[in-house]
Protein backbone atom coordinates (compact mmCIF):
# COMPACT_ATOMS: atom_id res chain seq x y z
CA UNK A 1 0.00 0.00 0.00
CA UNK A 2 2.90 2.26 0.45
CA UNK A 3 5.22 2.52 2.76
CA UNK A 4 7.79 1.69 5.00
CA UNK A 5 8.34 -1.12 6.87
CA UNK A 6 10.68 -3.09 9.50
CA UNK A 7 13.07 -4.16 6.61
CA UNK A 8 16.78 -4.21 7.36
CA UNK A 9 19.73 -3.33 5.08
CA UNK A 10 21.92 -0.83 6.83
CA UNK A 11 24.52 1.57 5.36
CA UNK A 12 27.17 -0.43 6.38
CA UNK A 13 25.44 -3.81 6.95
CA UNK A 14 23.75 -2.83 10.37
CA UNK A 15 20.44 -2.83 11.49
CA UNK A 16 20.21 1.22 12.16
CA UNK A 17 17.04 3.32 13.43
CA UNK A 18 16.49 3.96 9.87
CA UNK A 19 17.76 1.04 7.57
CA UNK A 20 18.84 1.90 3.95
CA UNK A 21 17.88 -0.85 1.88
CA UNK A 22 17.79 1.10 -1.08
CA UNK A 23 14.41 -0.36 -2.94
CA UNK A 24 13.38 0.96 -6.16
CA UNK A 25 13.36 4.66 -6.32
CA UNK A 26 9.30 4.74 -6.99
CA UNK A 27 9.35 2.84 -3.78
CA UNK A 28 11.07 4.92 -1.03
CA UNK A 29 12.28 3.06 1.82
CA UNK A 30 10.23 2.95 5.05
CA UNK A 31 11.93 4.72 7.92
CA UNK A 32 12.39 1.75 10.59
CA UNK A 33 13.19 2.59 13.97
CA UNK A 34 13.67 -0.52 16.34
CA UNK A 35 12.50 -0.65 19.91
CA UNK A 36 16.55 -1.29 20.67
CA UNK A 37 17.20 2.39 19.75
CA UNK A 38 14.82 3.96 21.92
CA UNK A 39 13.54 5.90 19.56
CA UNK A 40 11.07 8.60 20.06
CA UNK A 41 7.21 8.27 18.94
CA UNK A 42 6.61 9.04 15.70
CA UNK A 43 6.56 12.67 14.12
CA UNK A 44 3.09 14.25 15.02
CA UNK A 45 2.08 11.88 18.50
CA UNK A 46 1.28 14.19 21.44
CA UNK A 47 -0.37 13.82 24.76
CA UNK A 48 -1.98 10.75 25.61
CA UNK A 49 -0.86 8.80 22.81
CA UNK A 50 2.66 9.86 23.19
CA UNK A 51 2.37 8.93 26.99
CA UNK A 52 0.85 5.80 26.43
CA UNK A 53 3.58 4.59 23.62
CA UNK A 54 6.20 5.68 26.57
CA UNK A 55 4.25 3.73 29.15
CA UNK A 56 3.91 0.66 26.76
CA UNK A 57 7.75 0.62 26.47
CA UNK A 58 8.15 0.55 29.57
CA UNK A 59 5.85 -2.24 30.62
CA UNK A 60 7.74 -4.74 28.37
CA UNK A 61 9.92 -5.34 31.49
CA UNK A 62 7.65 -6.50 33.31
CA UNK A 63 5.74 -8.40 30.50
CA UNK A 64 4.29 -8.60 26.95
CA UNK A 65 4.33 -4.66 25.41
CA UNK A 66 0.81 -4.05 24.53
CA UNK A 67 -0.47 -0.71 23.52
CA UNK A 68 -3.89 -0.25 24.91
CA UNK A 69 -6.51 0.81 22.46
CA UNK A 70 -8.36 3.84 23.61
CA UNK A 71 -11.82 4.02 24.64
CA UNK A 72 -12.29 6.72 22.26
CA UNK A 73 -11.64 6.19 18.50
CA UNK A 74 -9.53 8.55 16.92
CA UNK A 75 -10.64 11.09 14.61
CA UNK A 76 -12.43 10.44 11.92
CA UNK A 77 -10.40 10.70 8.01
CA UNK A 78 -11.83 10.83 4.68
CA UNK A 79 -12.82 7.79 3.27
CA UNK A 80 -10.55 8.09 0.07
CA UNK A 81 -9.32 7.35 -2.81
CA UNK A 82 -7.31 10.69 -2.14
CA UNK A 83 -7.25 13.46 -4.18
CA UNK A 84 -4.30 13.53 -6.61
CA UNK A 85 -3.21 9.62 -6.23
CA UNK A 86 -0.44 9.17 -8.32
CA UNK A 87 -0.49 6.67 -11.17
CA UNK A 88 0.24 2.86 -10.55
CA UNK A 89 3.97 3.00 -12.53
CA UNK A 90 3.57 -1.50 -11.79
CA UNK A 91 -0.32 -1.33 -13.16
CA UNK A 92 -0.39 -5.23 -14.05
CA UNK A 93 1.50 -6.68 -11.03
CA UNK A 94 0.84 -10.38 -10.41
CA UNK A 95 -1.62 -10.53 -7.90
CA UNK A 96 -0.70 -11.91 -4.47
CA UNK A 97 -1.45 -14.63 -2.75
CA UNK A 98 -4.50 -14.60 0.01
CA UNK A 99 -4.62 -15.98 3.33
CA UNK A 100 -7.40 -16.14 5.41
CA UNK A 101 -7.18 -14.56 8.95
CA UNK A 102 -9.37 -14.81 11.65
CA UNK A 103 -9.85 -13.50 15.38
CA UNK A 104 -10.72 -15.94 17.89
CA UNK A 105 -11.45 -13.42 20.38
CA UNK A 106 -14.07 -11.57 18.44
CA UNK A 107 -16.90 -14.22 17.04
CA UNK A 108 -17.29 -13.98 13.01
CA UNK A 109 -14.20 -11.90 12.23
CA UNK A 110 -12.00 -12.86 9.53
CA UNK A 111 -10.18 -10.87 6.69
CA UNK A 112 -8.84 -11.99 3.64
CA UNK A 113 -5.26 -10.99 3.21
CA UNK A 114 -2.99 -10.58 0.43
CA UNK A 115 0.59 -11.98 1.93
CA UNK A 116 3.16 -10.01 1.39
CA UNK A 117 6.80 -11.07 2.41
CA UNK A 118 9.26 -9.75 -0.66
CA UNK A 119 11.23 -6.98 -0.16
CA UNK A 120 9.85 -5.01 -3.40
CA UNK A 121 5.83 -6.09 -2.46
CA UNK A 122 6.72 -4.81 1.26
CA UNK A 123 7.71 -1.65 0.05
CA UNK A 124 5.04 -0.96 -2.46
CA UNK A 125 2.18 -2.38 -0.16
CA UNK A 126 -1.07 -1.01 -0.80
CA UNK A 127 -0.04 2.12 -2.87
CA UNK A 128 -2.03 3.82 -5.57
CA UNK A 129 -4.97 1.49 -4.63
CA UNK A 130 -7.92 3.26 -5.10
CA UNK A 131 -10.59 0.99 -2.60
CA UNK A 132 -10.05 -1.84 -0.20
CA UNK A 133 -12.76 -4.22 0.51
CA UNK A 134 -14.14 -4.14 4.52
CA UNK A 135 -13.35 -7.35 4.99
CA UNK A 136 -9.50 -7.23 2.90
CA UNK A 137 -6.41 -6.46 4.31
CA UNK A 138 -2.85 -7.11 3.65
CA UNK A 139 -0.84 -9.22 5.94
CA UNK A 140 3.13 -8.16 6.07
CA UNK A 141 5.70 -10.96 6.94
CA UNK A 142 8.31 -8.70 8.22
CA UNK A 143 10.33 -11.79 9.67
CA UNK A 144 11.94 -9.70 12.46
CA UNK A 145 10.44 -9.16 15.70
CA UNK A 146 10.81 -4.99 16.29
CA UNK A 147 9.28 -1.98 16.92
CA UNK A 148 7.78 -1.61 13.40
CA UNK A 149 7.06 1.75 11.81
CA UNK A 150 4.95 2.61 8.43
CA UNK A 151 3.96 5.22 6.57
CA UNK A 152 1.59 6.27 4.05
CA UNK A 153 3.50 7.63 1.08
CA UNK A 154 1.55 7.04 -2.11
CA UNK A 155 -1.14 5.05 -0.04
CA UNK A 156 -4.55 6.76 -1.27
CA UNK A 157 -6.78 4.63 0.86
CA UNK A 158 -6.84 5.57 4.74
CA UNK A 159 -5.88 2.68 6.82
CA UNK A 160 -6.17 0.77 10.37
CA UNK A 161 -2.72 -0.79 11.02
CA UNK A 162 -2.72 -3.75 12.93
CA UNK A 163 0.86 -4.77 14.86
CA UNK A 164 1.41 -8.69 15.70
CA UNK A 165 3.67 -10.46 17.91
CA UNK A 166 5.17 -13.38 16.73
CA UNK A 167 2.51 -15.90 18.26
CA UNK A 168 -0.94 -13.62 17.12
CA UNK A 169 -0.83 -11.09 20.11
CA UNK A 170 -1.90 -7.79 18.94
CA UNK A 171 0.27 -5.55 20.39
CA UNK A 172 -1.22 -2.37 19.33
CA UNK A 173 -3.30 -0.65 16.63
CA UNK A 174 -2.43 2.80 14.58
CA UNK A 175 -6.23 3.56 13.51
CA UNK A 176 -7.73 5.82 10.91
CA UNK A 177 -4.24 6.64 9.20
CA UNK A 178 -4.81 9.42 6.46
CA UNK A 179 -3.78 9.23 3.32
CA UNK A 180 -0.45 10.60 1.05
CA UNK A 181 1.11 11.14 4.31
CA UNK A 182 4.69 11.02 5.01
CA UNK A 183 4.81 10.42 8.55
CA UNK A 184 5.74 7.29 10.31
CA UNK A 185 3.58 5.39 12.44
CA UNK A 186 3.96 2.56 15.52
CA UNK A 187 3.07 1.58 18.33
CA UNK A 188 6.11 1.32 20.67
CA UNK A 189 6.26 -2.46 21.15
CA UNK A 190 8.07 -5.25 19.04
CA UNK A 191 6.28 -7.38 16.62
CA UNK A 192 6.99 -9.36 13.59
CA UNK A 193 3.46 -9.00 11.80
CA UNK A 194 1.48 -5.95 10.20
CA UNK A 195 -2.17 -6.40 9.07
CA UNK A 196 -3.28 -3.35 6.65
CA UNK A 197 -6.90 -2.85 6.58
CA UNK A 198 -10.02 0.22 5.85
CA UNK A 199 -9.48 2.76 8.20
CA UNK A 200 -12.12 2.12 11.20
CA UNK A 201 -12.20 -1.67 10.32
CA UNK A 202 -10.87 -2.43 14.09
CA UNK A 203 -13.44 -0.38 15.60
CA UNK A 204 -16.42 -1.59 13.55
CA UNK A 205 -15.91 -5.29 14.20
CA UNK A 206 -14.49 -5.01 17.98
CA UNK A 207 -10.97 -5.71 17.46
CA UNK A 208 -8.91 -4.56 19.92
CA UNK A 209 -4.58 -4.59 21.25
CA UNK A 210 -4.63 -7.35 24.15
CA UNK A 211 -6.42 -9.76 21.41
CA UNK A 212 -5.25 -12.16 18.83
CA UNK A 213 -5.28 -12.65 15.10
CA UNK A 214 -4.25 -16.13 13.65
CA UNK A 215 -1.58 -16.44 11.92
CA UNK A 216 -1.29 -18.13 7.78
CA UNK A 217 0.11 -21.72 8.03
CA UNK A 218 3.37 -19.92 6.30
CA UNK A 219 4.31 -18.19 9.25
Amino acid sequence: MRRLVGLIAGLVGVVSAECGRAPPEEFPQRPVQTAATSAPPAKGLTGPVEDAIATARRSEASGRCVLTTPAVAPQPVASGPAVGCPPDPEPNSPALPVVHLGFPDVSGVSVEAEFVRSEHDTARGLMYRKELGENRGMLFDLRMREDHRFWMHNTCIPLDMLFVDFDGLIVGIAENVPTLNDESRGVGCPSRWVLEVSAGWARRHGVKAGQHMGLPAAG
